[in-house]
């Protein structure tokens, strides 16, 4: 009689998947509590205990899981595995749970799993993500067997990262103290090593422009910046920060014990026949030093101006202002704007055999064959007065000053674009119409602007949305008229797109944008200048004259679909 009242109970005392099928009668209870017993001790999953065993095929567990649990069945040998998004989760909790997130919409995260019923999974994944865990049904022998390969290939890269067609390789000719060689030897850890150089290569691939490694009290957190946003790709062990520090900072041709004051230095990455650029910048913090490793695209420099965004009129206008024989051009915007690469175009477009271009930067992030670079050495005294002054001696034609910071820099740059130089620089204002007053400012008289100052640019970056998703918006009329639109564009001949979001972008975008206003300085603008008018009259007059704000510039890759009312309204919120 006990035995048969146990029999009886057994049901009641089973949980999740034992006890779906013990109550659809796939499963007998005794052989349910023996399976549940064995995958306790030798701390495997109940799922795969049960398949391993051979009491039930996995497509019949999957069908008598979706049929009692209301979950929907998939069949996962029919999708394209490397469509699916990746690095929602890590490699680790989805061998551990074997789950395979599918899609993301909205704040739902649709996973593939076996076990539905897995609480432990379910609640894991939620705190890992901030996402809300929905349940698709797969057969287990094919997801063990596909996770399983995604874990084999991640092995395979590793091993191919550490291989000896993959090393780095230092650009800098300064030399490391000499505390670095004995502790080189203490960072040439493997899993440290490996670690890096599978972040920079997930960082390329992501498109990412930097990477971030912050160390703070109870974590340690890696950080990419795809298209202008970071997001969080990893949380290394908080051990690994010290080693990863001084990995980094050996093959940097930094100073590996000086851990109080920042430092700068430049790395190479070498696969095969390609090389990066990557440029460090250390800061010590509370608990450890942040790193910040800039990826330098050599690609972007070499786009050409019709990759950068321009519309016709304003590149008409950009083009017509660097071929002329002497004046200056002025790139603005914040930092992380594309000011380098847009100058580094107009460069491009300059250089022949018969012109000599000279540039200074602080640093220069990206080598230009055929023109004359040269660092800021503050500490050598070379900085940017010094190094115009030693240019002008030079014979030059077009001189490149990577920002006027100072009266000094500015009252040199302006003397060279007066004697018959053609002076390309940056300056970190709003717009262009501010640019001349802050010029003021600094100190630079009027006369010598209006004399020297052909023609200003303000950009922005703006992300684009992604052509596999973007959807129309449907925005009410008075939203559209608030963001700037005139009633005569709003005739139904154009629809702006939405931000959607699928596996192949980041959250709706992929890409960026420019978005730019190109402001020629006319003799009516001169005339402002000389009588030291404000940005307010200099900028309508441009309006005047036909230059579009950034807004509007902003507007009008809206109308052709290009980024979302959303993002434009974002990056021209002054």
């Amino acid at each position: 009689m006990a035995a048969e009242s146990t029999l009886a109970d057994a049901p009641g005392t089973l949980s999740g998947v034992a006890r779906v099928l013990v109550n659809a009668g796939k499963l007998d209870a005794k052989s349910a509590e023996t399976l549940t017993r064995t995958a306790r001790e030798q701390k495997r999953s109940f799922v795969s205990t049960l398949v391993g065993s051979g009491a039930i095929q996995p497509t019949d567990l999957a069908q008598t899981l979706s049929q009692a649990l209301a979950v929907p069945v998939l069949d996962i040998s029919a999708i394209d595995v490397q469509r699916l998004p990746k690095g929602v989760i890590d490699n680790k909790l989805s061998a551990q749970y074997q789950v395979l997130v599918l899609s993301k919409r909205g704040n739902r995260l649709f996973v593939a799993g076996a076990d539905p019923t897995d609480q432990e999974a379910i609640e894991r994944i939620k705190f890992a993500t901030q996402l809300t865990p929905e349940w698709v049904i797969v057969e287990h022998d094919k997801l063990a067997k596909l996770l399983e390969g995604q874990t084999a290939s991640a092995e395979d890269q590793l091993n191919a990262i550490a291989s000896s067609d993959f090393e780095f390789d230092v650009t800098d000719d300064a030399s490391p103290a000499p505390e670095a060689d004995a502790a080189a030897t203490e960072v040439e850890d493997a899993p440290v090593v490996r670690f890096l150089q599978k972040m920079l290569i997930d960082a390329i691939n992501a498109r990412a422009s930097d990477l971030h490694f912050e160390p703070y009290e109870y974590n340690y957190r890696v950080r990419f910046r795809v298209d202008g946003e970071l997001r969080e790709v990893t949380q290394p062990p908080v051990a690994i920060k010290d080693k990863l520090a001084s990995r980094i900072k050996v093959i940097s041709k930094l100073d590996i014990a000086e851990k109080r004051v920042p430092q700068d230095g430049r790395m190479k990455l070498k696969f095969g026949n390609k090389a990066i650029d990557f440029r460090v910048s250390t800061l010590p913090t509370l608990f450890g030093e942040k790193i910040v490793i800039r990826i330098l695209d050599p690609s972007s420099a070499k786009l050409g101006i019709e990759a950068l965004g321009y519309e016709q009129i304003e590149k008409d206008r950009l083009m017509k202002a660097i071929v002329r024989p002497y004046g200056m051009v002025l790139v603005t915007g914040p930092t992380g704007s594309g000011k380098t690469v847009s100058l580094y175009t107009c460069l491009n477009i300059l250089n022949q055999p018969g012109v000599n271009i000279s540039t200074v930067e602080d640093p220069a992030e990206i080598n230009l064959p055929g023109i004359n670079q040269v660092n800021v050495n503050d500490k050598a005294g070379m900085n940017f007065p010094t190094a115009l002054k030693a240019f002008l001696r030079q014979d030059p034609d077009v001189i490149m000053v990577g920002e006027i910071r100072d009266l000094d820099t500015a009252d040199i740059a302006i003397k060279a674009a007066q004697t018959g130089h053609m002076v390309m620089s940056t300056l970190h204002t709003n717009d262009a119409p501010t640019t001349l007053t802050r010029l003021m400012n600094m100190g630079v008289a009027p006369f010598n602007i209006a004399s020297s100052v052909i023609l200003i640019t303000a950009q922005r970056l703006a992300r684009k949305l992604c052509e596999v998703c973007k959807s129309p918006a449907d925005y009410p009329r008075a939203a559209l008229l608030q963001a700037g639109f005139k009633e005569e564009e709003l005739d139904g001949s154009w629809k702006p797109y939405k931000a959607i979001g699928c596996s192949s972008c980041n959250n709706g975008y992929k890409g960026r944008v420019g978005i730019y206003q190109v402001m020629p300085i006319s003799e009516e603008i001169q005339r402002i200048i000389l009588t030291q008018g404000t940005a307010m009259d200099i900028a309508r007059q441009a309006k005047v004259e036909g230059v579009r704000d950034l807004r509007e510039s902003g507007l009008v890759k809206v109308k052709a679909g290009l980024t979302s009312l959303e993002e434009v309204i974002s990056v021209t919120n002054e």
